[in-house]
């Protein structure tokens, strides 16, 4: 077991240099198979003022072995989706957020773009999220993906697999995720929605398809919409968590 310590992976921040223009916080559990192969994309952008910071919930594989060389800094603390990029964020320096799953990853070679479109974006918006692409064996994968993108556009609703940003100061005015054990994505769209309308960026993002292609396809798909109508009716993000967990 991990000690719930930070790890360094780089010097103390100098106090005199300028900020970065945009801290990525990326969450992570047990990644090892993939957490090299997603952060390696990252580091021009690194070169380039932005942040980098991994959260490790408590891996017991060799993910923050891995993935401290390939970030500005990597911290532990305890396990949960919400309290690690609530960690991240409360260490971040830059003035805009992007919070990144650690299986989500931007289009190869669109880096730099993608940053600059959240720049852009945060120049009119408060908080803002990108189409997703899902990557998987599933052939239903594409029409998930473009109902996924539909949805959000249709209920500025976003979900974390989308790449969610906004402003550092938008984050500290709603909370920041609610510490729940699920649907702290949708938590916080809700309250991000009530205080602004999202910027959606037709860049698109990829995240894995891996629930999918092991669940199945259309299992899936039915276990997510009856989760987030179950939250919708009021059931909570315990009972819920127990479920999705259980159907995992």
């Amino acid at each position: 077991m991990l000690p719930q310590l930070e790890v360094q992976s780089l010097p103390l921040v100098n106090d005199s240099a300028p900020p970065p223009r945009l801290s990525i916080v990326i969450p992570m559990l047990n990644e090892a198979p993939g957490i090299e192969a997603a952060l390696a994309p990252l580091q021009p952008l690194r070169a380039d003022s932005v942040e980098v910071i991994v959260v490790d919930g408590g891996s017991t594989d060799n993910s923050v072995v891995l993935a401290t060389p390939l970030a500005d800094r990597v911290f532990a603390c305890k396990p949960g989706r919400a309290k690690q990029m609530n960690h991240g964020a409360h260490h971040a320096l830059a003035p805009a957020l992007l919070f990144l799953h650690a299986d989500t990853h931007f289009c190869p070679g669109d880096e730099e773009r993608a940053v600059a479109s959240i720049e852009d974006a945060l120049n009119t918006h408060d908080w803002g999220r990108f189409d997703i692409r899902l990557a998987g064996q599933s052939r239903l994968l594409p029409m998930v993906s473009i109902l996924m993108n539909l949805r959000s556009r249709c209920t500025g609703i976003a979900t974390g697999d989308q790449g969610i940003f906004m402003r550092r100061e938008t984050f500290l005015i709603v909370g920041g995720f609610p510490d729940q054990p699920l649907m702290e994505d949708i938590e916080l769209s809700k309250r991000l929605k009530n205080l602004a309308p999202p910027a959606y960026l037709s860049a698109k993002v990829i995240s894995s398809g891996r629930r999918w292609d092991k669940l199945g396809a259309w299992k899936t798909i039915f276990l997510m919409w009856r989760l987030r109508y179950r939250y919708w009716r009021g059931v909570s993000a315990s009972q819920l968590a127990k479920e999705y967990h259980n159907a995992r």
